[in-house]
């Protein structure tokens, strides 16, 4: 009688399995921000990166009270690539704040500005509904040079 002491034939297909959906699970968060620079709304920051070089623009965010960024425009392709937008806030309640981060990779030697906008409390438009919004909302600049 022959007597197996390896692994069952069938069992690296289900540790393959296994690891395509744990690898998928939780939607397209990205897991490496790469170096995390923070702006503000009213700000401009100055950006130096090296070629190849991830990176994520971070903004404080709390939609809870109308918070909502987004990139104003894709950054010159050659010098700077938009990856994904990701979020990490404190809590799900009102009031719990948190951080959004825009993040890229870096191209080529160059320069490019980012802009990111917070059109507060405007729901689903970009254009802020009144006067309070207006005074509100904001773009926070990274001026971004890739050596």
């Amino acid at each position: 009688m022959m007597r197996r002491t390896g692994v069952p034939a069938a069992m690296p297909a289900v540790l393959l399995a296994v690891l395509l959906v744990a690898g998928c699970g939780g939607g397209s968060a990205v897991s490496n921000l790469g170096t995390v620079v923070k702006g503000a709304k009213g700000s401009t920051v100055r950006v130096e990166l090296r070629s190849g070089q991830r990176f994520s623009l971070a903004v404080a965010d709390n939609p809870s009270v109308g918070d909502n960024w987004d990139l104003v425009a894709v950054p010159d392709p050659k010098v700077a690539s938009f990856i994904s937008e990701e979020s990490k806030h404190k809590g799900e309640g009102v009031g719990a704040g948190g951080t959004t981060y825009f993040v890229f990779n870096s191209k080529r030697p160059g320069a490019t500005q980012i802009r990111l906008r917070d059109c507060w409390r405007c729901g689903q438009s970009t254009t802020p509904p009144n006067e309070e919004s207006r005074q509100q909302s904001g773009e926070a600049v990274f001026d971004v040079t890739v050596k």
